[in-house]
């Protein structure tokens, strides 16, 4: 079991780490189709959407919640 004091950030972590792969490889799918190389631009553009998400996430839901 995971110490109560980590929740939130295993939380945060797993949400924006779903999030943005399924976001990402979504819209690099409606951009650019399945071409040569999609599965290296769909990595590329979910490593820079989780850096922006994973900050974001643990910066809204606490005000969020309130």
């Amino acid at each position: 079991m995971i110490p109560k004091k980590y929740e939130f950030f295993l939380f945060a972590f797993l949400t924006s780490s779903f999030m943005s792969l399924v976001m990402s490889g979504v819209v690099s799918f409606i951009n650019i189709g399945l071409i040569d190389g999609f599965m290296t631009i769909w990595a590329e553009s979910f490593l820079k959407s989780f850096v922006v998400a994973y900050p974001t996430i643990l910066v809204v839901v606490p005000q969020v919640e309130r």
